[in-house]
């Protein structure tokens, strides 16, 4: 089957630049996130970054420019592109008419925090809790994100064992993946078909990508929910965190991250959770790509996401499907079935 619907799926950077500055500067308050994007820079950026970080003056242009040889001026000025359109450079006036770049102000402090230390702790661990009895392990915590993403995937293909919240098919619905017409369960459309033969990393990507979409219909902080997301990047896996201080907002959007395996939580009521390898890896690695399909080679690698499998169509038009993955059988079985 030629799927006609490419999915289009902006890396980290590529998101980033589509939001207001203003919401670019609430941001940049959290050093979880400025580390997040610092990491993610081309490295010629990183180095610019760097040599600024400590300047309180801002440096002629055409200072900067003989950083690099001539020969390297194209990547000079894809690192201009690209700090500017992060607003975490800006252009400045110098005397005598000359222009000149300036770091950030709110990048630039928070950055400094989040390589030197300071401020406020991103979260509080578990510890201030106590041991927890029903601690879990790393294996565990890689088997039950798999198990709950594996869920969202199923019910996709139409698996009647796979039941999600109401919450959850209305986003599978809003993104494309899943079309609900009246008085019938929703079923997959051709982006869906596309997105299940994804790794699972760019399929957690792409997913996410589409909830930040639609967080401030429900009610929510996008800010908010970003720098969490950031935040829970850089946790440790198997370490249990609290739950202390979160507004309601952010205790809905955990609930979220839960059902989509992205930490784990005993009870809805726990006073902790536990983030998973799915969200620990998610903010991390993509930004080589616009394209999901031509990303996932350059995706940090997650549970599940080794998995291979393949079709084969002989001249006597049998085909066969070899797959470890359950939803990717049900797929093909669910399409050579609506093509009879």
């Amino acid at each position: 089957m030629k799927l006609r619907v490419q999915l289009q799926c902006k890396n980290l950077h590529g998101y980033l630049k589509e939001l207001s500055p203003d919401v670019l500067d609430r941001l940049y308050n959290h050093p979880a996130t400025c580390l997040a994007v610092y990491r993610e820079l081309p490295s010629l950026a990183k180095n610019y970054v760097m040599r600024m970080l400590f300047l309180d003056q801002p440096l002629p242009q055409a200072a900067v420019a003989l950083w690099v040889k001539k020969d390297s001026q194209r990547d000079h000025d894809e690192c201009v592109s690209v700090l500017a359109g992060l607003s975490l450079w800006h252009s400045r006036q110098l005397q005598g008419g000359l222009q000149g770049y300036t770091l950030n102000p709110v990048f630039k402090d928070n950055l400094r925090i989040a390589l030197l230390g300071g401020g406020r702790a991103w979260a509080d661990e578990g510890s201030t809790l106590g041991p927890d009895r029903h601690a879990r392990d790393i294996e565990s915590l890689d088997r039950y994100a798999m198990e709950r993403w594996e869920v969202i995937l199923h019910f996709m293909v139409g698996s009647p064992s796979a039941a999600v919240s109401q919450d959850l098919a209305q986003l599978l619905v809003q993104a494309g993946l899943m079309k609900s017409e009246a008085g019938e369960a929703p079923y997959i459309t051709s982006a869906g078909f596309q997105f299940l033969l994804l790794d699972t990393a760019s399929q957690l990507w792409y997913f996410t990508l589409q909830y930040l979409k639609t967080a401030q219909s429900r009610g929510m902080d996008l800010v908010e929910i970003l720098s969490f997301l950031f935040q829970l990047s850089f946790s440790t896996l198997g370490r249990d965190y609290s739950v202390e201080g979160m507004s309601e907002s952010l205790l809905t959007f955990l609930q979220h991250l839960r059902e989509f395996g992205l930490v784990f939580q005993r009870k809805r009521k726990s006073r902790r959770y536990y983030p998973t390898r799915l969200a620990i890896t998610l903010a991390a690695g993509v930004t080589t790509s616009t394209s999901c399909a031509s990303s996932c080679s350059n995706l940090t690698s997650t549970p599940g996401s080794g998995d291979a499998g393949f079709i084969v169509v002989e001249t006597n038009y049998r085909i066969y499907a070899y797959t470890s993955m359950s939803e990717h059988w049900e797929l093909f079985v669910f399409h050579v079935n609506t093509k009879k």
